[in-house]
């Protein structure tokens, strides 16, 4: 219900733009969530026993005709994917901090008139069936794939305070880490941008090393790049060619940034250790031998890191293809590799 995604959506229900156009502002609503509904049926169908769906959706707020509302995305989404048959899991927060002084919506210093404005947005968290089950092999991987304890503490609040993203799709290698898009369309020059450093948290938090991580809005990548960062296989779906090769060529290009995310845990472990010992706490009585540091917990004990030796392209190698496959090499992190 952002005008940006009118005609993407209008392009595959022509009803949602006749109901835009007479000011029907619920019924386009139900209609676009129609079209989403389809993807949903299809995540549901490929999740394995125990898999975790994550939704990012904002609540959207827009005048059509004469009607101002606010339209409950989030909440539309969470019942289909309850009738679908998920077991909703506690939800995540992100609130896109601020600074704009104008921040009010209406009628400025006077009551009844004015709107609070939405400085959040919502990562919906659900799961099929109940508690996932391992194979001893993913029992071993799962090990490799612990997060540090001060990372644990951090992670798993329902209040995740995280810079928002440039919403331009004209950006360079350099800034790719940080770009993302949910269907948008090849001609637009805006996306729907969510920070790499959402989609690597619940990657980290929710999977293992050898999952494959499903992304069904893969736009320009993002979600790809998470998951490359944390060692995931992944599979991106996305309407647009155009879009599909940007996101190869990000990934590409995004080696060093993605390791630098990835060395930033191990920099940041030594700090927390650091601030402790200062502290006059007393040493953790755990190790990390992959990594030859402390540990708080015995489940950080074979926790390892692995940053990207290299990206590549294997296939197809026409730029305009509508499909992309990228093979990943990776090495081991150490102590001694460079800090970020």
């Amino acid at each position: 219900m952002i005008a940006m995604w009118d005609e993407v959506f209008s392009a595959q229900d022509p009803a949602i733009g006749v109901a835009l156009a007479a000011g029907d502002g619920g019924g386009a609503f139900a209609r676009m969530h129609g079209v989403l509904d389809a993807a949903w049926v299809e995540c549901v169908r490929v999740m394995r026993p125990g898999g975790i769906l994550c939704v990012n959706v904002g609540d959207a707020v827009r005048t059509i005709g004469e009607s101002f509302r606010r339209y409950p995305n989030h909440a539309r989404i969470s019942q289909t994917l309850d009738d679908l048959g998920l077991q909703a899991l506690p939800l995540i927060l992100w609130r896109k901090s601020t600074n704009a002084p104008n921040k009010f919506m209406g009628s400025g210093m006077l009551p009844v008139g004015a709107y609070v404005t939405l400085e959040h947005e919502y990562v919906l968290v659900f799961r099929r069936g109940g508690l996932r089950r391992f194979t001893s092999e993913e029992r071993v991987a799962r090990r490799r794939s612990a997060f540090f304890w001060e990372e644990r503490n951090h992670w798993f609040s329902d209040v995740w305070e995280l810079q928002g993203t440039r919403q331009n799709r004209d950006v360079s290698p350099a800034t790719a880490l940080i770009v993302a898009d949910s269907a948008a369309a090849a001609d637009r020059d805006r996306t729907g941008a969510f920070p790499l450093e959402l989609a690597y948290r619940l990657i980290c938090m929710f999977s293992i090393a050898g999952d494959t991580v499903l992304d069904p809005f893969a736009g320009t990548g993002t979600t790809t790049l998470a998951a490359i960062a944390a060692g995931r296989h992944s599979v991106g779906v996305e309407r647009e060619a155009q879009l599909v090769a940007e996101a190869a060529e990000r990934a590409i290009a995004s080696r060093d940034l993605l390791n630098r995310r990835v060395r930033n845990r191990l920099t940041g472990h030594v700090a927390f250790l650091r601030a402790r010992e200062e502290a006059g706490k007393p040493a953790p009585r755990y190790h990390n031998d992959p990594h030859d540091a402390p540990v708080v917990t015995r489940q950080e004990t074979e926790l390892e890191l692995r940053e990207v030796d290299q990206i590549t392209r294997t296939g197809p190698s026409d730029p305009a293809a509508s499909a992309a496959t990228l093979q990943v090499n990776y090495r081991p992190l150490s102590r001694s590799s460079p800090e970020a």
